[in-house]
């Protein structure tokens, strides 16, 4: 498998593009995290309603009880404070739900802050690379000396531009059935450039 190129301005670039995207990925991880954090600070003043609720709850519950403990009336005295411990209950399940809730928002705006932009760079780098890698293992195995230009001289016959053909010669094809070595040489080392390889020692 070849990974970049033999051309030093194009592996350059690979190389460069391949950092980048290893820290763009580094970047929007931390994002992501940093987001998460941020939006999970919300969670304060839920847990504070969770807190005041307990607290509601346990302080009417303790007088409840002591009220109970009145002769004659305690029964009728402890039910003011019991309805106020239901109503601590209710704002503890109160703040324990938002608290929730401000747990699942801070992990999607967390993980969308993070995944979305890795996604998007990745759809544009990857298939750029794999397309790379791909054509360019496959060109090196049939470069094993200067008799195998003439595969990648037929190959730019039939893919180059014509204004590249022309550079080289008049009539390129004629002189590859010629068997001209000068136009085989020229016509393979522009595929091979495209490929991004370098031809074979002669």
């Amino acid at each position: 498998m070849k990974l970049y190129a033999d051309l030093p301005s194009r592996r350059i670039t690979q190389v460069l593009s391949d950092v980048f995207t290893a820290g763009w990925v580094l970047a929007c991880t931390y994002a992501g995290r940093l987001v998460h954090d941020t939006t999970a600070t919300l969670r304060q003043p839920a847990d504070g309603l969770s807190t005041a609720g307990t607290q509601l709850r346990d302080g009417m519950a303790a007088a409840g009880d002591q009220m109970a403990k009145v002769p004659l009336v305690g029964d009728s005295l402890q039910g003011p404070f019991r309805d106020a411990a239901r109503t601590g209950v209710a704002l503890t399940q109160a703040g324990t739900d938002l608290g929730s809730a401000v747990d699942r928002l801070a992990v999607v705006f967390g993980v969308a802050t993070a995944i979305i932009p890795i996604v998007v760079w990745l759809l544009v780098w990857f298939p750029v690379r794999a397309r790379f890698v791909r054509r360019a293992s496959a060109a090196q195995q049939f470069i094993d000396g200067p008799a195998d230009l003439d595969l990648f001289a037929l190959r730019a016959l039939a893919g180059q531009p014509m204004h590249r053909l022309a550079r080289i010669h008049d009539d390129p094809a004629g002189a590859w059935r010629a068997r001209d070595p000068r136009v085989i040489h020229e016509l393979a080392v522009l595929e091979l450039r495209d490929a991004g390889l370098r031809p074979p020692p002669a």
